[in-house]
């Protein structure tokens, strides 16, 4: 193994590795964009890039993160690799918590700040410190830069105020509609995008092999009659809104695609002040939540149908209730459910063992393993912690910070510490949502168990790329034969492919007009 060799970066410390370089060198030349899968070293990048400005220019470097974990890890990752003139660089780190004088002070003594953006964001709009000093702005996870998210602000105003401005934004997955990523590089400025993906032939000698395992499940009867409810219940809607003059589908046909532009023709007629849009604004809000429904019964399993079930019994049974929900559980169809609920003891859907024997496997051939399993939906997140238990391994839930009903957040302290005790050993199995999926480093995962296939390419490559970061790495998931699993899983695959394609044309779109 050859070490980076700079100025400003500890000697014998960072493992050079030619696609990195090669990226950071280009960055250097102008707004860059990285698109990277995850374990492949963003940061890493980055510190290459923070260096060699700070080395060139002088100045400070800012470097963006969505959330305290996140800035947390790029501090400690900067702090272990970087030494400036012989010395620790100043280092602050900003998040929600540290109090606006503290930061402005700080803010004047450092080298390189690591922040949350809306503290940031703040701070500029108080006038507590400018931009001018800073040589480079890193912005991570930088497909967030949509909309009124507070990067798109500091951008602009870094651009306009920098003596000698720089960004660097970097992704693993910016998407797959060629408008957003667009959006994305014009919020930033980005004049460059340099993108690798494991084929690479500079990247592939640092690839491990990862083995991907689809494991297929039937749907049991029981769940199956509970889908059949939920159709008929779907179908009566659908047919409530062809009467009221929208055009739909067939119910096997509705997408996302087609429900959005139902609910832009009902917010036209709302606009237009037909009553008939009011109604039907109502019908739409039932159709998706029969929609959810479907989606738990064929995914999750019968415990989180149930629990829903129960929920939207509760909220169509009280005074503050909606609506579609009062109107929904007067249906006979939806008593009937109901009752298919409350008769079930167990979790009918096999996933559930199916994923504790896998789990238990890896375990008992490889002790060291560390393994996340994602699941969408914190009922389940819980549920698996549970059963885990029940079969004697030990998991851990790792959610975001609402508390939603009874089910209690984890602080972002929470959080970060229990990070830190998987990646010590102190527990093997981690049961995560989302919050997971986002850049957080969790080295030497060793399987990655999807609970069911997710439609959307970012959060399909960001879950994968947990896995096979230090060595061989499997990724196993769970599909329900016949469902909306299956569905999603070609989904994914194939907007993995057009966003990996997009990006490529972008880019030499981009070199063209250079």
């Amino acid at each position: 193994m050859s070490w980076i060799t700079h100025p400003y970066i500890r000697p014998g410390t960072l493992e050079s590795r030619a696609y990195q370089l090669s990226i950071a060198m280009r960055a250097l030349d102008g707004n860059t964009m990285v698109v990277l899968p995850t374990g492949l070293g963003k940061t890493a990048i980055a510190l290459i890039v923070a260096a060699s400005r700070l080395y060139n220019e002088k100045g400070k470097v800012l470097m963006l993160a969505p959330t305290k974990p996140l800035v947390e890890q790029h501090y400690r990752f900067f702090s272990k690799f970087l030494l400036i003139d012989g010395k620790e660089p100043e280092c602050a780190l900003f998040t929600g918590e540290s109090p606006p004088d503290e930061r402005r002070e700080a803010y004047s003594r450092a080298t390189i700040i690591f922040a949350t953006p809306q503290v940031i964001k703040n701070d500029l709009l108080s006038g507590a410190y400018t931009l001018a000093d800073v040589t480079l702005l890193i912005v991570d996870e930088c497909h967030r830069a949509v909309g009124n998210y507070a990067y798109v602000f500091i951008a602009s105003v870094y651009r306009e105020s920098a003596r000698s401005p720089l960004i660097l934004a970097m992704t693993a997955s910016p998407g797959g509609q060629e408008v957003k990523v667009e959006e994305v590089c014009h919020n930033l400025g980005i004049e460059i995008v340099e993108t690798r993906t494991e084929l690479d032939s500079d990247v592939a000698p640092y690839i491990h092999e990862r083995e991907i395992q689809v494991i297929e499940v039937d749907l049991p009867l029981s769940l199956k009659a509970a889908v059949d409810d939920l159709n008929d219940l779907l179908e009566k809607r659908i047919m409530i809104l062809r009467e009221l003059g929208f055009d739909l589908p067939k119910r096997q046909q509705l997408s996302m695609k087609s429900l959005n532009a139902l609910n832009a023709a009902i917010q036209e007629r709302i606009q237009a002040r037909d009553a008939a849009g009011y109604t039907a604004a109502s019908i739409y809000a039932e159709l998706m939540k029969l929609r959810h429904a479907v989606s738990l019964a064929e995914s999750q399993g019968s415990r989180v149908l149930a629990l829903y079930v129960h929920r939207l019994f509760a909220e169509g049974s009280s005074a503050g209730g909606s609506k579609a929900a009062a109107r929904l559980v007067k249906d006979p169809v939806f008593i009937r459910l109901l009752e298919r609920c409350m008769s079930w003891d167990k979790e009918l859907h096999p996933k559930l063992e199916i994923l504790a024997s896998v789990t238990a496997e890896q375990l008992a051939k490889y002790p060291e393993s560390r393994i996340i399993i994602f699941a969408t939906f914190r009922d389940m997140v819980q549920q698996i912690v549970e059963y885990l238990a029940k079969r004697g391994i030990e998991a851990e839930r790792f959610v975001g910070q609402a508390t939603k009903d009874s089910d209690r957040g984890l602080s972002q302290k929470k959080q970060i510490d229990a990070l830190r005790r998987f990646r010590e050993g102190e527990f093997r199995v981690l049961v995560a949502t989302s919050v997971g999926e986002e850049g957080l480093d969790v080295p030497s995962t060793d399987m990655v168990i999807f609970y069911e296939a997710v439609p959307s390419e970012i959060r399909s490559i960001q879950r994968k790329g947990r896995t096979g970061r230090s060595g061989s790495g499997r990724i196993v998931v769970l599909v329900t034969k016949g469902t909306s699993d299956e569905t999603y899983r070609w989904v994914s695959q194939s907007r993995e492919r057009a966003m990996i394609s997009g990006i490529r044309m972008l880019g030499s779109r981009m070199e063209g007009k250079a």
